[in-house]
C-alpha cells in the first residue's frame, strides 16, 4: 500500500464517524464483547496470574523461534505433513498455487485465516481459475459483498442483521428475504454444506503449533473449520511463523485467555487438534496435508527485542475491542488486514512506517488496549517507538521505512522551533507577539487548522510567565 493510500485513514475515519448506522452496529457489539470478557474475569488476581503465564509462554517462544521451527518441521514431516516455507506473501501464494494445481484442484473451502488474507490468497487463486469460497459465515457474508473483514475474530463486525438479510436475498439464488438470524445461518449453512462436499482442497489458519508433536491447532465455533480440513481430501494449513510453541501444555492456557478475550466464552465449540494426513483404517480426514510457514517481515520484527513483543500476538481482537478509535470507526477506516490498536504495530513493520505513517497516529494512547491484551504487548510504547522510527533514520534499526515519514515542512518547523528556544531575545519577541496578537490568529489558518478541526483554538495568556514574574519584582528572568 502506497503512502497516498494510506494517508487516507483520517478521510476513512471521517467517513465512518458520519455514518450512523455504522456506528450503532459497532456500539452494540463493542459494549456487549466488553461485558462478556469482563464476566470470565471475575477474580483480578486469576486474571493477573494467566496473562503473565500466557506472556511468558509467548516470549519464551520467540525467544527459541529458530529451534522450535526447526522442531516443528521434523515432527510435522514425522507425522505425514508436509512442511512448506515462505519468505514473502508472493512465494506464499505460489506454493499453494502449485500444491492445488498438482492435484487439479479448481475448487477450495476455506476455514478462517488471518494470514491467507495477508496474502490476499483468493484473489490470487481466482486470478489463476480456482474458486476459494470462505467457509466461516462472517468471512462468507462479506466475500458475498467483496469486503474485507473489518474485525479479526468477527469479520461481519460492521453489518447488522436487516442488512445481512437484504445482502442474502440479493445475492444467494433462490433465498426469500427474512430477517430471522437461524433461517439466515441455515441459508448459509445450506449453501456451503454442498461446497464442502464438491471441494477439491480444504484451506485452514493455525491458532498455535505445538513443536513437541508437530500438532496444529484450529480454534472455532461453527464447525466451518474441521469441515474444511477433514472433508476434502487435501488439506492446506498456512501459519505466521510466530504461532509455534514448545509443548502441547503451553496450549491450555492461552487457548483458556484466548476464548475468553475474543468472545467472553469459557472455551471455543471446537478445539481442532491436526496431527496428521488420514491413517490406514481411519474413516475421515484429508490424504494429504500441507504446512505453509509464513515470514512476511516477521523475522525482521523478530530482530528487534523491543518490536518482538508484537509477535506474542493470539489474535484475539481485544484490543481492538477496547480501543476508543476503533470501536467508532470501525476495521475498514484502517485499510489494512490487521485493523486497530495490534494493526497499528504490525502493519506499519510489514509494510513501512513511512508508509503506514498515517496509521501509528491513529491512536490516543490511552493504554486500554495494553490493560486489556492476554499477552501483555506493551502497544502505546511500541506505537511511540515507531513514530519516532517514522521521522528518525537510525543505522541500527531494522524498521522498514525508517525516517520516510518526515516532510520538508515538519523539519523546518522544528528548526524553527529549535531556533526560537536557542536565542532569548528572539524567543521574547515570539511570546510578546503571541500574547498581543494571537486571538487574532483565525481557526482556519493553515498552522493550527488541524487542531482546531476537533478543538478549540488555543487562546494564549495576555502576558507571558517571564513579563508576570518580572512584574512582581523577580530580576532573574
Amino acid at each position: 500500500m502506497d503512502a497516498e493510500t494510506a494517508a487516507s485513514f483520517r478521510d476513512s475515519a471521517a467517513r465512518a464517524l458520519s455514518d450512523p448506522q455504522l456506528r450503532a452496529n459497532f456500539q452494540r457489539a463493542m459494549d456487549g464483547l466488553m461485558t462478556k470478557r469482563l464476566a470470565q474475569f471475575p477474580d483480578p488476581g486469576d486474571l493477573r496470574d494467566l496473562r503473565h503465564l500466557s506472556t511468558t509462554i509467548r516470549s519464551r517462544s520467540l525467544l527459541r523461534l529458530p529451534e522450535l521451527l526447526e522442531q516443528l518441521e521434523v515432527n510435522c514431516t514425522k507425522n505425514g505433513i508436509q512442511v512448506h516455507w515462505a519468505e514473502s506473501c508472493e512465494q506464499a501464494n505460489e506454493l499453494i498455487l502449485g500444491i492445488l494445481q498438482s492435484k487439479g484442484a479448481k475448487t477450495l473451502v476455506k476455514g478462517k485465516s488471518m494470514v491467507s488474507e495477508e496474502m490476499h490468497l483468493n484473489a490470487f487463486l481466482e486470478g489463476h481459475g480456482i474458486e476459494a469460497l470462505e467457509s466461516d459465515l462472517g468471512e462468507y457474508i462479506i466475500q458475498l459483498d467483496g469486503e474485507t473483514p473489518s474485525h479479526i475474530i468477527m469479520p461481519a463486525l460492521h453489518k447488522n442483521k436487516e442488512q445481512i438479510a437484504r445482502q442474502f436475498s440479493q445475492k444467494i439464488k433462490d433465498a426469500k428475504y427474512t430477517e430471522d438470524v437461524d433461517e439466515l445461518t441455515a441459508l448459509a449453512r445450506k449453501v456451503l454444506r454442498q461446497k464442502f462436499l464438491e471441494a477439491d482442497a480444504g484451506l485452514s489458519g493455525v491458532n498455535f503449533a505445538v513443536a513437541e508433536t508437530g500438532t496444529l491447532c484450529l480454534v472455532e465455533n461453527e464447525g466451518n473449520g474441521r469441515m474444511s480440513t477433514h472433508v476434502p481430501p487435501l488439506h492446506i494449513a498456512v501459519m505466521g511463523l510466530e504461532k509455534v510453541v514448545p509443548r502441547l501444555e503451553d496450549v491450555a492456557p492461552l487457548y483458556a485467555i484466548l476464548t475468553r478475550s475474543a468472545t467472553g466464552q469459557a472455551v471455543s465449540t471446537y478445539l481442532n487438534l491436526i496431527s496428521g494426513p488420514r491413517g490406514e483404517g481411519e474413516m475421515d480426514g484429508p490424504q494429504e496435508v500441507h504446512l505453509v510457514i509464513l515470514d512476511n517481515g516477521r523475522s525482521r520484527i523478530h530482530a528487534d527485542p523491543q518490536l518482538r513483543a508484537t509477535l506474542r500476538c493470539i489474535r484475539c481482537g481485544a484490543c481492538m475491542n477496547h480501543c476508543p478509535v476503533y470501536t467508532r470507526v470501525g476495521g475498514h477506516a484502517y485499510e489494512a488486514v490487521y485493523p486497530g490498536p495490534i494493526g497499528q504495530i504490525l502493519t506499519p513493520q510489514m509494510e513501512g512506517v513511512g508508509a503506514r505513517h498515517d496509521l501509528i497516529h491513529a491512536s490516543s494512547l490511552c493504554g486500554a488496549c495494553a490493560e486489556v491484551c492476554p499477552v501483555e504487548i506493551p502497544i502505546p510504547a511500541i506505537l511511540i517507538r515507531l513514530r519516532r522510527e517514522a521521522t528518525h533514520e537510525d543505522v541500527a534499526s531494522k524498521v522498514t521505512g525508517k525516517g520516510t515519514g518526515r516532510t520538508v515542512s515538519e523539519d523546518w518547523a522544528w528548526r524553527l522551533w529549535a531556533a526560537v528556544l536557542k536565542r532569548p531575545a528572539v524567543y521574547r519577541l515570539a511570546t510578546w507577539f503571541a500574547t498581543r496578537f494571537g486571538k487574532a490568529l483565525p481557526a482556519s489558518a493553515p498552522l493550527i487548522r488541524n487542531w482546531t478541526q476537533s478543538r478549540t483554538k488555543p487562546v494564549p495568556a495576555r502576558r507571558s510567565l517571564s513579563e508576570r514574574m518580572r512584574a512582581e519584582g523577580d530580576t532573574h528572568v
